[in-house]
């Protein structure tokens, strides 16, 4: 009996023993921690969400277990503007990002998912176009919670826009805001921050967030500060105002004492082309004094915006509607058509996306050739167009020099973006194009800018794609590869990383990616999506769970 019990004993034991210890263990990788150091090789044990030990592993077992030869490990990389925050509601797969490594999507240029108030959740519902989806939420933070509970691939943060802030109190009123108006702006931005919002954003080529001026966004910026958070902006001018529009932005970190970011830093316009270096220079000069001044960009030399940016300022101001009466008044019209001011050539501005169904066939043609055959000048082409569209029409500006591209590129302080919604590339997306950006901005860094042009080393693409914006938004145990922080991991063959996007056929998936883990869930294996949504709110540095 004694005997029995006692081997009995022994073969528990060693069944304990032979417990995995790890639930995911990869083993034989070239490991990238994100700090720009150069790759080791190491194993990597995930416990639940979180990495559990990096070294030699080799004793080890795990319950999943990935074998990384030939392959790099890095943390998850960080999409610094992302528009995703409807095409995730259709799907939340996020298949274009995360066939490219991104595991969190931050987005809010200028304009955020939240505060909303009954008028902007009715204009919400109303301007919806192929992807059409309930508002069961009113604050950012609800939109973000939404998400993560409905189910994402990838992590989610957002900014909280001025431009949602201003016309939630103030419509498209183009004016400053009174004294009461602009603490009730502060007001919602403190309940977005204490929601975890990672700070304040503009967009200050459109409206309602351009009517805001410096003093305004300052004031906004200095509660922000209060939080922790940062302040980046779409800047006023990317063109001939270029170094104003720079100087603007550096005016509020400095006066508000907070970090600030441009998106997709560019000069556009290739009589512009030359203030590049200008510019470039005055973020320098502010770094140099202290100011923590950092940029982004996307990995092309062509932007996406709407068509509607050639109108003049005036016929903006009010706002899409507003847009339209005047379109429809025969003097305003005249006006506006005269007064469209193109900063590429119309040949360079291709038709990408349309409302109207009855005008899709001009996908993939540019403006000159849509004008010619309608017999009319290209202005006129512009008014007709967005007329009968009745929306804003996405377009793609080739506007940029591939040599500044590659200058953009080698500055240190430089994070990535996509610009762009994350689709999965059948469906519903196909319906419309869009930008190759939003397939390929990652893998084009690290495939056609890191191993065919060597701009900048592997080991410094990672950094730029991890602890550079994870540091930039103070976001807790992300970022880098080690013990203890967020199991955001991604593993790629440098050799076989790129994008197959292209201007014409842009719904193509990157290739060399082989594995996604978020939160320490496969999401990618071999190349292929699990279905697995592990994503979450990622919450900024004001966060307070005590937040009604």
């Amino acid at each position: 009996m004694r005997l029995s019990c006692l081997l009995f004993s022994l073969l528990l034991l060693g069944s304990c023993q032979q417990e995995p210890e790890f639930d995911v263990l990869i083993r034989n990788g070239q490991l990238l921690d994100g700090s720009g150091s150069p790759a080791v090789r190491a194993d990597l044990g995930i416990r639940a969400d979180t990495i559990a030990a990096i070294g030699d592993l080799s004793g080890a077992s795990g319950k999943s277990e990935i074998d990384a030869s030939g392959l790099y490990l890095a943390p998850g990389f960080i999409n610094m503007l992302s528009w995703a925050n409807v095409s995730l509601l259709e799907d939340g797969r996020s298949q274009s990002d995360i066939r490219q490594g991104v595991t969190l999507e931050v987005m809010g240029e200028g304009r955020s998912m939240g505060p909303l108030n009954e008028a902007m959740r009715r204009d919400m519902l109303e301007g919806q176009q192929d992807i059409t989806y309930d508002i069961p939420w009113t604050t950012l933070g609800e939109y973000l919670q939404y998400l993560e509970d409905k189910g994402v691939s990838t992590n989610v943060a957002s900014f909280v826009g001025n431009g949602t802030l201003r016309e939630y109190v103030m419509g498209y009123e183009k004016r400053d805001p009174t004294p009461v108006e602009l603490d009730s702006m502060k007001a919602l931005l403190r309940r977005g921050m204490e929601e975890g919002a990672v700070g304040l954003s503009t967009s200050l080529i459109y409206v309602p967030s351009g009517h805001a001026k410096t003093r305004e966004i300052t004031e906004l910026a200095k509660v922000v500060s209060g939080y922790g958070g940062m302040y980046v902006s779409h800047i006023r001018n990317e063109e001939d105002s270029l170094l104003y529009a720079v100087r603007e932005l550096i005016q509020v970190a400095e006066d508000a004492d907070v970090p600030a970011e441009i998106y997709h830093f560019k000069a556009s316009g290739q009589d512009n082309w030359h203030l590049l270096d200008s510019a470039i220079a005055l973020v320098e000069e502010a770094r140099g004094r202290g100011l923590a001044i950092t940029t982004d960009m996307y990995m092309y030399n062509a932007s996406s915006t709407g068509l509607n940016v050639l109108l003049p300022a005036w016929a903006k101001d009010g706002g899409h509607e507003k847009t339209m009466e005047f379109l429809e008044d025969p003097a305003a019209r005249s006006r506006m058509i005269r007064e469209v001011k193109f900063h590429v050539p119309p040949e360079n501005i291709l038709l990408v996306g349309f409302r109207n169904e009855d005008l899709r066939h001009l996908i993939g043609r540019n403006l000159a050739e849509v004008a010619a055959e309608r017999g009319i000048p290209p202005a006129e082409a512009v008014a007709d167009l967005i007329h009968e569209d009745d929306s804003r029409i996405q377009v793609v500006y080739f506007s940029m020099s591939p040599e500044n591209v590659e200058k953009k590129l080698a500055l240190p302080y430089m994070a990535a973006c996509s610009d762009a919604g994350s689709y999965t590339n059948e469906g519903v997306f196909l319906k419309q194009s869009t930008h190759p950006r939003a397939y390929g901005s990652f893998a084009r860094l690290l495939g056609h800018y890191v191993r065919e042009r060597g701009i900048i080393s592997l080991e410094e693409a990672v950094r730029r794609l991890t602890s550079l914006p994870a540091g930039n938004l103070k976001l807790k145990k992300r970022g880098l590869l080690r013990p203890g922080y967020f199991a955001d991991v991604v593993l790629f063959d440098p050799d076989r990383i790129e994008d197959t996007a292209t201007f014409q056929e842009p719904h193509q998936y990157a290739t060399g990616v082989e594995h996604v883990l978020v939160n320490g869930v496969a999401v990618l294996r071999s190349g292929e999506h699990t279905g697995a949504f592990p994503g979450r709110f990622v919450k900024g540095p004001g966060y307070s769970s005590k937040n009604p």
